[in-house]
């Protein structure tokens, strides 16, 4: 009687703790912007920006700052703690040097901490239970020019065995030298993954890396399974549908992977895409959320109850979206009408000043799309395709391309202009194309690989034109979207 009674109590407390989190996590949703930290706004924050908000915490007693070590190029990598408790947390994010999202969620959780007003119980509870080490911005070096690999060109995350580049080094040895009982992996991953064979992107991408090639489970990671398998759960009161799990092969010379296998429970988790979110703005707030309800679950072991099987029931990613999939377009050639989808990807390439990002479209499939998806995802069932005409009765200069009234090109079929300045950048913020060769060819191909410049016809009459993969309705006073490109 007295075992029975043991574990009603016990599961009467877990179902507490349960209700207790989901509160604490759909205040926080509501509850955001007073954490976040408004001095980062998008993507192409820089090394500089967060040693300014470094300086700032270590104003702060609640914080510890400390350098762990340099960069290839010299950069100081930070290690930043928080909390007086047993149990240690161990978060690193920026791996990667163009995959800033949890970059960003980790200083809006500093401003959380500094906070003197909100959750003060929930906030003692935490800090006086866990250790909490944060290392923002592993790879300063591929940061600041917003590129995957470190300055030697070497996937950092591929350097776990060999410890050849000092950030890798450094990441190491300061795990070695906590040993803590939660590890946190944060990277961003392809926008175009989906959550299942679906239609819904993978917003949030989950992994209790595998410790070995039969991907056994063993104690640690079975903690790593259930604090996820809580996780997805709560998630997916607010984004249902949205949540997956990452490609679970091992990989040893992962740092996931090597760190689970060493005894630290390890979650992977992967900030993808979100329709109209290219700056990842509310996919920062879902890591926000997840994180601090990561934190507080390992505070009070409330995720143990969880069971292994949610976890396996999350979905795997599956790579079925497109940038944009037009449906069902005609296409007339040699007296033949034949239809088919088109698929179209964005490639973001950085500015030559580092401070933009630019988008640089390619047909990336042709033909029946049926089983893809598309962020912008139209039915063109009844229009026909046309070719793009270059206006070349004379030459523009930009201040002049700026001033054209668009529509009235449009409607000819006109969508790439001569310009005459000399133009250093290979992009303007107007959906035109420019030449600056009065030679370039920029005939209209319906091929794959090709830039996608086209008409789209109905009953004769240009309804929309398609300028470096970006749509745009042809109708008086309408709205610039996307960028063009200048050929040289």
């Amino acid at each position: 009687m007295n075992k029975f009674k043991t574990i009603l109590l016990i599961i009467l407390f877990n179902g507490i703790a349960m209700s207790q989190n989901y509160d604490f996590e759909q205040s926080l949703y509501y509850n955001y912007e007073m954490f976040k930290e408004k001095s980062i706004h998008n993507r192409l924050f820089k090394y500089s920006d967060i040693v300014k908000l470094i300086s700032e915490l270590k104003k702060n007693n609640i914080f510890e700052a400390n350098v762990a070590g340099k960069s290839a190029e010299g950069r100081e990598i930070f290690l930043i703690s928080i909390g007086n408790g047993k149990k240690k947390i161990f978060l690193w994010s920026q791996m990667h040097g163009d995959e800033p999202t949890a970059t960003m969620a980790l200083f809006d959780i500093f401003n959380f901490f500094s906070d003197t007003v909100n959750y003060q119980d929930i906030k003692r509870q935490i800090l006086s239970n866990t250790k909490i080490f944060f290392m923002p911005m592993v790879n300063p070096d591929g940061a600041e020019v917003f590129k995957r690999r470190n300055s030697f060109s070497i996937d950092l995350n591929r350097d776990a065995n060999r410890l050849q580049t000092p950030e890798a080094k450094i990441l190491m040895n300061v795990f070695d030298s906590l040993r803590a009982e939660f590890g946190f992996n944060l990277h961003d991953q392809n926008h175009r993954y989906t959550a299942g064979n679906s239609f819904k992107s993978a917003a949030i991408s989950f992994l209790a890396p595998p410790i070995n090639y039969e991907k056994q489970i063993d104690s640690v990671r079975l903690n790593a399974i259930k604090l996820i398998g809580s996780l997805y759960k709560m998630l997916s009161r607010y984004i249902p549908g949205h949540v997956a799990k990452y490609s679970d092969d091992y990989e040893p010379r992962a740092f996931g992977d090597t760190f689970q296998k060493k005894g630290t429970s390890t979650i992977l988790v992967e900030s993808g895409g979100w329709r109209k979110d290219p700056e990842k703005q509310f996919i920062r707030k879902l890591n926000f959320i997840l994180l601090l309800s990561s934190i507080k679950q390992i505070a009070e072991n409330s995720f143990q109850n969880m069971s292994e099987t949610v976890y396996e029931s999350i979905p795997f990613n599956e790579e079925k979206l497109f940038d944009v999939v037009l449906r069902n377009l005609t296409l007339n050639r040699n007296g033949s009408n034949i239809k088919f989808d088109i698929g179209i990807n964005y490639e973001e390439i950085l500015s030559d000043d580092k401070k933009s990002l630019y988008r640089k479209a390619s047909i990336e499939d042709i033909g029946d799309l049926s089983v893809f998806y598309g962020y912008t995802d139209i039915n063109f069932d009844g229009y026909v395709l046309g070719d793009a005409k270059t206006f070349n009765e004379r030459n523009f200069s930009l201040k002049e391309i700026q001033k054209l009234d668009l529509y009235s090109y449009y409607i000819k079929g006109f969508t790439n202009f001569l310009i005459k300045d000399k133009l250093n950048s290979g992009f303007i913020d107007l959906p035109v194309n420019l030449i600056s060769n009065s030679k370039k060819d920029l005939a209209t191909r319906f091929v794959i690989g090709a830039n996608p410049n086209f008409l789209i016809k109905k009953d004769n009459k240009i309804k929309y034109v398609v300028i470096n993969g970006f749509l745009q309705k042809v109708k008086e006073d309408f709205d610039f979207e996307g960028n063009g490109l200048v050929f040289k």
